[in-house]
């Protein structure tokens, strides 16, 4: 049954075993995770970066920028989180998707001037990467002042 809505949690790391109608936000490891919200109980990890997603919280409720096309599940679901609700999204032809992995690609790389998914607007492509582990503010600024 798809999911009509998703309630944010700030987290310090994501836990082993996702709920539904959940959007688990880890800044620490600059990365979001959900279960797919088509129902096929698929977890869904988004990167957060410059290039990557980004996510407003305006104290009651997110929105994801861009959209969340997962191309790489059977689903191949793709939606947009925005205040906390989503709304759905067209889906991408194989040429649209291999066409927006390019594009990401190349933004990424830093040789064009456009940002990941910023064409067409309010799409791009949900990739499953390995969760970024970066220190925390804390543990970064005492390992750059005592090394």
């Amino acid at each position: 049954m798809p999911i009509a809505t998703l309630r944010h949690h700030f987290v310090a790391g994501f836990p082993d075993r996702l709920q539904p109608g959940i959007l688990y936000i880890s800044i620490e490891f600059a990365s979001m995770s959900h279960l797919c919200c088509c129902g096929c109980g698929r977890e869904v990890i988004t990167p957060l970066s410059p290039k990557d997603w980004k996510f407003i919280y305006d104290g009651e409720n997110v929105s994801v920028h861009p959209s969340i096309g997962n191309w790489s599940l059977p689903c191949r679901s793709h939606y947009i989180i925005q205040s906390g609700g989503i709304r759905w999204a067209d889906d991408w032809s194989d040429e649209q998707i291999s066409a927006g992995r390019q594009r990401d690609l190349i933004a990424k790389r830093g040789t064009g001037n456009q940002r990941a998914g910023s064409a067409p607007p309010a799409h791009a492509l949900a990739k499953k990467p390995a969760a970024v582990v970066r220190p925390g503010f804390w543990s970064a600024l005492w390992n750059k002042l005592f090394g």
